[in-house]
């Protein structure tokens, strides 16, 4: 499953391109790997929030809970999940990309290898988002069965909407929403790169936009 996107255009062309706004002081890398922050258009707005829902368990030990982790993809046969089902019915969100990437190679030496639309600079992910407690507003990423350019790589990949289709994603009803959630059936651009799996650079974290404290993250309703 996809774990890591790159996004270097600023949230200002971003919110051009979608014809919507840019929240002040977004807080953004520009390699995206769970539980980092991401931008995501939500309720016809550009904003930052964390790559990954929040799971609780028990520890089958001690009994006590778990330090959370991050459900970052979401496969489509299992929107109807408790834990899915609220978010896909009415929180549905755009997820703006300029590729993403799958690991290539042997165990301890992998490399990525970038995935994105021919002659498209930004192309939008299918994403569904909540609130959560742990980690203030927070998205997932649908995916479907992988592409025949990934096929040795990986078995799934993320919905790619095409504009004309934005809208429906996040203003339709959940039947019309789920019958985007398609292979994507055009040509995807493969570009094999020198660029460790593993290694979370400084430049990869370079914050874009100016932090902001966790309960002034968002105003967007639960």
């Amino acid at each position: 499953m996809c774990n890591l996107y790159r996004l270097t255009t600023p949230a200002s062309a971003i919110a051009a391109l979608f014809g919507t706004e840019a929240a002040a002081g977004a807080n953004v890398v520009e390699v995206v790997a769970p539980t980092d922050p991401g931008l995501v258009i939500a309720n016809n707005e550009v904003r930052a929030m964390a790559w990954g829902f929040p799971r609780n368990e028990l520890s089958t030990v001690t009994g006590q809970p778990l330090k959370p982790h991050a459900i970052y993809n979401v496969r489509t046969e299992n929107i109807g999940s408790r834990f899915w089902r609220g978010s896909f019915a009415r929180r549905r969100c755009l997820i703006p990309v300029n590729a993403w990437a799958e690991a290539e190679g042997k165990q301890g030496r992998m490399t990525r290898t970038w995935f994105s639309v021919p002659g498209e600079e930004v192309f939008a992910l299918a994403g569904i988002w909540r609130r959560s407690d742990e980690w203030g507003h927070v998205f997932s990423m649908m995916m479907v069965p992988g592409h025949e350019a990934m096929a040795d790589l990986n078995d799934r990949m993320p919905v790619i909407l095409r504009p004309e289709d934005w809208r429906t994603w996040t203003q339709g009803s959940p039947t019309t929403a789920h019958a985007l959630c398609q292979t994507w059936s055009e040509d995807l651009m493969r570009q094999a790169s020198q660029e460790s799996w593993s290694d979370r650079t400084r430049s990869d974290r370079t914050k874009k936009e100016t932090p902001q404290p966790k309960d002034q993250q968002l105003s967007l309703p639960l």
